[in-house]
């Protein structure tokens, strides 16, 4: 295996050791991303500014200082500022503009090292899962070009299984994280509400977004939140045989593609015979409640929340401005009707806060009742859709809408605030990758990482996807 191939703790401990130079690693990345141009990937990307990051790495590594990213290269979705990058929320309205300063995310990921490589392509305004983009363009996965990468952070799951970078950051309002990490085979975390600095992120709702990493294992999940978040607790050690993982009895396990079924059920047979105990979970109503909310949620917080961040960083836009230049379809669906009425009431979004605060409390007495470390389920219940299948696609005979079927899964543990992992599991037969998902408490995410790390080991390991897709 190549250096370019590895996980993040693996490059930054060989770079620390001397056995690699920083400058040669970036070479290959550069000479890859070059490869890999029809995945559309990145909506910036800068050679020679990442030349020199690795040449001052290496000065620095020479001179004997030692961090934990230092000299390893990341990539960040577009909504997440970048200083010199382009920081456009995928939107037509704010396309090529450049961010001036970090987001404090950032700003961390470089203090302790890491080299930004450039933006990537998501869905516009974060507002969907296909990140099919009509303004920046598609962006493939790299296991079949003609298939969506998942979004809203379909360039960071893209580019970390094409292996142009060993890991990305993306952002999760309800799924965003870990349906491309699912779809594109890789890791994905999403941290509990309010763990990371939300600040320099064009939001949707904050009540629901989190920035999160994608990479290669959750080990590097894990190196990668303790940066953002300054929380360097060590994780928990864990034996696979001390673990109790709940199955939920209703909802997330229910009209699944076969590929994933499959896929699903291996994974729990395995994990039963590493010595997991797999404890059925009933969580009546939880999906309808989390369905109730979650749309009221969004929309109200997304002309508050995205309103004010535009008052504070592109003060000659306005909101009304913005959505009017949407370009993407489906995105113009959802978003235009707020500014003719469409908005729901102040009452309406009282009681989805109520609502939201009930989901939590059933969320938190199954974990307490049923003593269970984790939920686990199918991160999405399908593989990976057509690009241009926005609206509709053809799952299990049937058109269904292609929105709601990709976030059924994820996007409960999401209106709640939990953290949440997806782990590759294999591929379906149709050859694309399958996710296995899992929701922990609330503040829980150091535990769940270690969770996460213990049942990796006990699942089937998964190829890399072709270079250049």
């Amino acid at each position: 295996m190549q250096l370019a191939d590895d996980t993040v703790t693996h490059i930054a401990a060989t770079l620390a050791a001397g056995g690699a130079r920083s400058a040669d690693l970036v070479e290959i990345y550069i000479a890859r991303t070059a490869q890999a141009a029809a995945l559309n990937c990145y909506v910036g990307f800068d050679a020679d500014a990442l030349r020199a990051q690795a040449r001052a790495a290496d000065q620095r590594l020479a001179a004997g200082e030692r961090l934990p990213l230092l000299g390893v290269p990341l990539a960040v979705k577009e909504n997440v500022a970048c200083a010199g990058l382009p920081c456009g929320a995928g939107t037509a309205a704010l396309a090529g503009r450049v961010a001036t300063a970090d987001a404090p995310i950032i700003a961390r990921l470089r203090a302790a090292g890491a080299l930004i490589t450039g933006t990537l392509g998501m869905h516009e305004l974060a507002f969907g899962i296909t990140s099919n983009n009509a303004v920046t363009g598609a962006v493939r996965n790299p296991w079949d070009p003609s298939r969506i990468p998942g979004g809203s952070s379909g360039g960071s799951g893209a580019v970390v299984a094409a292996r142009l970078v060993p890991a990305a950051i993306g952002t999760d309002t309800g799924g965003s994280v870990r349906i491309p990490a699912a779809l594109c085979g890789v890791a994905g975390f999403r941290p509990s509400v309010g763990r990371l600095d939300s600040a320099g992120i064009a939001p949707i709702a904050l009540t629901r977004d989190t920035a999160g990493p994608l990479a290669h294992d959750v080990a590097d999940l894990a190196l990668l939140d303790a940066v953002m978040s300054g929380d360097d607790a060590p994780l928990p050690e864990l034996e696979v045989s001390e673990l109790r993982l709940g199955v939920p009895v209703e909802h997330f396990w229910e009209d699944l593609a076969p590929g994933v079924r499959a896929c699903a059920d291996a994974a729990l047979a395995r994990l039963a015979d590493a010595g997991v105990e797999l404890v059925p979970v009933a969580l009546p109503g939880l999906a309808a409640l989390s369905e109730k909310l979650s749309f009221v949620i969004a929309t109200y917080e997304f002309a508050r929340d995205f309103a004010a961040w535009l008052a504070r960083h592109h003060t000659d836009l306005t909101l009304p401005a913005v959505v009017e230049r949407i370009a993407s379809p489906d995105v113009r669906a959802a978003l235009v009707p707020l500014l003719s009425g469409g908005l729901p009431s102040a009452e309406t979004y009282a009681q989805a806060l109520r609502d939201r605060t009930a989901l939590q409390a059933q969320y938190a007495a199954a974990f307490a009742n049923y003593e269970v470390d984790a939920l686990l389920f199918p991160t999405t219940p399908a593989t990976a859709a057509r690009i241009g299948e926005d609206r509709v696609f053809l799952h299990n005979g049937r058109e269904i809408p292609t929105f709601p079927c990709f976030i059924r899964n994820t996007d409960p543990g999401s209106n709640a605030g939990l953290p949440g992992l997806s782990l590759p599991i294999g591929r379906g037969e149709d050859g694309l990758p399958v996710g296995l998902a899992l929701d922990g408490p609330a503040g829980g995410d150091r535990r769940l990482l270690a969770v996460g790390c213990a049942i990796e080991q006990a699942l089937p390991p998964m190829p890399f996807a072709p270079l250049g897709g």
